[in-house]
């Protein structure tokens, strides 16, 4: 196993940054950080290089595209040497947004975005449950997001 990344000070202001505001322009990144525009560019790239910084995205909020359902569910496997033909499957099923391998009571852990109730019961129903190697499901519906956030640079 390697050694973490080493990241200096300047380094962390440029991530603490990055992360408020991704489209945050290098020259104003630089004016910050008291370099040049060329220093932030070749810093950027070799976070980017090292797996410090991956993807840069833009974040589309669901319920302003009328997904306003979303939930958690815990799936309990019939064996643990199901898990790479399980997760396959789940892959292929666009409403789950984040997919788990956990420790404690369930196999995966996912998150679902779904239009409503009824879409979720489809997604349930006409989907996970027919998934060989799922034995059940547990769902819990997020009633409100009440923050998220990046990880902290400090």
């Amino acid at each position: 196993m390697s050694a973490p990344f080493h990241i200096d000070d300047l380094d962390k202001k440029i991530l603490s940054l990055v992360s408020k505001n991704a489209r945050v322009p290098y020259l104003e990144v630089a004016r910050e950080c008291n370099v040049s525009g060329a220093a932030i560019h070749q810093r950027i790239q070799r976070l980017i290089k090292y797996g410090v910084i991956t993807g840069s995205e833009f974040i589309i909020n669901p319920k302003s595209i009328g997904y306003s359902t979303c939930a958690y569910m815990g799936i309990y496997l019939e064996k643990a040497a199901l898990y790479n033909e399980v997760l396959q499957k789940l892959e292929l099923i666009p409403e789950i947004v984040e997919c788990h391998y956990t420790t404690g009571e369930y196999s995966l852990f996912i998150k679902v975005v779904t239009r409503d109730n009824e879409h979720l019961k489809d997604i349930l129903a006409d989907k996970l449950q027919k998934i060989e190697g799922i034995e059940r499901t547990a769902t819990f519906i997020s009633l409100e997001e009440n923050f998220k956030r990046q990880f902290p640079i400090k």
